[in-house]
């Protein structure tokens, strides 16, 4: 691996860990991501759930004080991750959970580089397999509506932690595919950021498991949303047929006998495989994850990867670093730092502590 490489560590963050009154009034009084988290229920032997973090801290994003990115921040110091991308939940006009990056604007004592991926889907009932119904819809919009749009970004663009790369500041859109506008919008947004003293913007795509985007040249880079992409667009002709039988045995072992047996389980190895397999071309940003059951949100319908653990996370996500080693642009996208209600977490829980930190740790410190 070549001297001086520096990985640069990329950890995906849900501000939805306060309460807010469209939670209130779609889920029930009083809800945030720690209401599933604590209701979840262990569903075969050895199942680790509930998930307790560590030291029984179950922060609220809303706090003024922002005592919980005091200590998130000295955490991505200490274990070697170079910033947040904060999920943004933008409908024309209308926005949801932005207090917590708020806060962080306003707290700039806080060393913490961030920056922002537009999480641009309708939200529906998905959670309970209720898609159709829908909860806030997305809609684009036109000049107007952008030029909202880039003036709320624009305090965040400017702010010193905030991640650019050659005075661009870095925006993810999560499912470009679903813009059509695309072109339009973009232009509009890198336009208005010259003329606010920026070079453009850094647009980075999602590679998601929904539709892959045919205009990538509209885009600067993508960055592999996982395990989502894997598992559905790279897991093998093998995995997949796997996969999709033993749900199916499952499931209709349900419906028959009026049981609550997970239904959906992977073996990690089979994600993580071709995740350090594949090549990435120089604009395509490796994403990778540390673990990941979803059964607090979604009990026996969720989707478990069985067989993590911080041994496994720490070789591919050295393997992943090697194969992108010297390149000029070096971000390494891991799913999540907070994701309690996926099981995709970096944070320390009680029974896993702080291995998964001690893993980014080990593999950052190696290559620098």
């Amino acid at each position: 691996m070549p001297q001086g490489y520096n990985m640069r560590v990329i950890a995906l963050y849900l501000p939805q860990f306060h309460t807010f009154p469209e939670n209130d009034k779609w889920w029930g009084e009083g809800y945030t991501e720690w209401t599933a988290v604590k209701q979840a229920r262990p569903l075969f032997p050895g199942h680790m759930q509930p998930r307790v973090p560590k030291d029984g801290l179950y922060y609220d994003l809303s706090d003024e004080t922002a005592q919980a990115f005091c200590r998130q921040a000295e955490l991505a110091g200490k274990y070697g991750i170079y910033g947040f991308c904060f999920y943004h939940y933008y409908f024309t006009g209308k926005k949801l959970m932005e207090r917590p990056m708020e806060i962080l604007l306003a707290h700039k004592e806080i060393p913490l580089r961030y920056c922002i991926c537009w999480a641009n889907e309708s939200w529906t009932r998905a959670w309970y397999d209720l898609k159709e119904e829908v909860l806030m819809p997305q809609e684009y919009g036109g000049q107007p509506e952008w030029e909202e749009h880039f003036r709320y970004l624009l305090p965040f663009f400017r702010d010193e932690r905030y991640i650019k790369i050659e005075n661009r500041p870095l925006l993810h859109i999560y499912r470009t595919f679903e813009i059509g506008c695309l072109a339009e919008m973009l232009g509009f947004f890198r336009r208005r950021a010259k003329e606010e003293g920026f070079d453009g913007i850094y647009v980075v795509g999602g590679k998601t498991a929904g539709e892959q985007e045919s205009r990538s040249s509209l885009t600067d880079a993508s960055y592999y949303f996982e395990p989502g992409y894997t598992l559905k667009h790279d897991m093998g002709a093998f995995g997949t047929l796997c996969y999709q039988t033993g749900t199916a045995v499952r499931h209709l072992y349900n419906r028959v006998f009026h049981k609550e047996i997970l239904e959906r389980r992977i073996p990690i190895d089979r994600i993580y495989r071709p995740i350090v397999a594949r090549n990435y071309k120089e604009n395509e940003f490796p994403g990778i994850l540390a673990r990941w059951d979803n059964t607090p949100r979604r009990a026996y319908k969720g989707l478990v990867y069985t067989g993590a653990s911080p041994e496994k996370f720490r070789a591919a996500l050295e393997a992943v670093a090697r194969k992108t080693a010297g390149r000029k642009n070096d971000l390494v996208y891991i799913n999540a730092w907070n994701e309690w209600g996926e099981g995709a977490m970096l944070e320390p829980d009680e029974a896993e502590g702080y291995a998964y930190l001690e893993a980014v740790r080990s593999v950052t410190e190696k290559i620098r």
